[in-house]
């Protein structure tokens, strides 16, 4: 009997995310909500990948796309006033880097770290950690993108022609905006947004296809093949761009209805574990919660009700029950399982796969949800 009581403990404290029953875990299941929780919930996740760099070493270059996602999220808690060390840790990689991003220009991923300079130059007023990525965002952007975006010809290296480039590359270009008010950089990712949109994106499903290989692809159950962390690049990249985006801006209301029908496609997908499973419209196939997604879902929908586009009383409930599945991926350690490995196309996951992107969500979800205590939303 007491066995059983302590396994009932340590299974709550699981499900609520806990790396210790202490902090994490109380009376209520609310006690996941408050802000100092959610603060070492955080923690406890960016101090796991911070040792790892430290004393294993970057699994990927400093400038890969996939550090540059976790940078996102290192960013956002180092934002909280009383985390900058965190700061102190991207300052460190981008003095390593000479503020350059990756060797090849015109390939989103190769420039999604520029996200974090120009986050970073517009903290410290300080635009030599810029400087290196403007000239590139100018030659960028000053190109005639008149490719069709079908996939061939290594069109990656010179088109926005999958979905996942849509988190690397505009808000890049939309940090720089602000960095420096410049309204080019946001234009130019405007115009090369609804490029790829008007190619990849299925209006009847209001969710996004990886690239155009997946337009007559199918899953075991006959529906289309949507990728749920495709489809999570998509949202966290959007509201990145809705977050630079300029209130007069001719675009503003077209993004802000794109945001809000995929919102509530995405809600609608979400199943009972609080997750979104590797396929969104075949999660039989893939029944295993999956994190990069779900954490890229909760931050875009938690990230919605803050900016008041999304209405509380539908969405937050979404947002909790996938912040909760978030804390159930954590591991005692602090490493977040259940992240599908590198690819393009749903796959499957356990409790020992980890990526540094699915901690760059997890990370961004929680800052949200912080904002959100702070405000007294959640």
């Amino acid at each position: 009997m007491i066995f059983r009581k302590i396994k009932n403990i340590l299974l709550v404290s699981v499900m609520l995310g806990a790396s210790s029953v202490d902090g994490f875990c109380g009376d209520k299941g609310d006690t996941v909500f408050k802000a100092p929780v959610l603060l070492n919930a955080m923690r406890h996740v960016a101090d796991w990948e911070v040792n790892q760099w430290n004393t294993v070493g970057f699994k990927h270059a400093k400038a890969d796309w996939t550090n540059g996602a976790c940078y996102t999220g290192i960013f956002a808690l180092g934002n909280i006033q009383g985390n900058e060390k965190y700061l102190d840790v991207l300052k460190g990689i981008g003095n390593d880097l000479k503020w350059n991003t990756g060797i090849n220009k015109y390939h989103a991923d190769y420039y999604c770290i520029a996200q974090m300079y120009a986050q970073l130059a517009i903290k410290y007023h300080d635009n030599s950690m810029i400087a290196p990525f403007r000239q590139q965002a100018d030659s960028i952007i000053s190109r005639p993108h008149t490719e069709p975006l079908n996939w061939k010809n290594r069109i990656e290296f010179r088109e926005w022609a999958w979905c996942d480039a849509l988190f690397m590359a505009p808000p890049a270009l939309s940090y720089l905006s602000t960095a420096t008010g410049d309204e080019r950089y946001i234009n130019g990712a405007a115009k090369l947004w609804w490029k790829t949109t008007n190619f990849l994106y299925d209006s009847s499903e209001h969710l996004y296809f990886r690239d155009e290989t997946f337009f007559t692809k199918r899953e075991q159950n006959g529906k289309k093949v949507f990728w749920s962390r495709g489809n999570g690049w998509v949202m966290g990249g959007l509201v990145r761009v809705l977050e630079n985006l300029p209130a007069n801006h001719p675009d503003r209301k077209k993004f802000e209805t794109l945001f809000k029908d995929m919102a509530a496609r995405i809600a609608g997908l979400q199943q009972p574990d609080g997750s979104w499973h590797a396929s969104l419209l075949d999660p039989a196939s893939y029944p295993i919660k999956e994190m990069s997604g779900t954490g890229f879902y909760c931050y875009a929908l938690a990230w919605g009700i803050n900016h008041k586009l999304l209405d509380k009383k539908k969405y937050l409930p979404v947002v909790k029950k996938a912040w909760l599945a978030l804390n159930s991926a954590v591991q005692p350690d602090g490493m977040l399982g259940y992240v599908q490995p590198i690819g393009a196309s749903p796959d499957k996951v356990d409790q020992n796969s980890t990526e540094v992107y699915g901690v760059g969500a997890f990370l961004l979800s929680g800052a949200q949800l912080y904002e959100m205590a702070k405000k007294g939303i959640i």
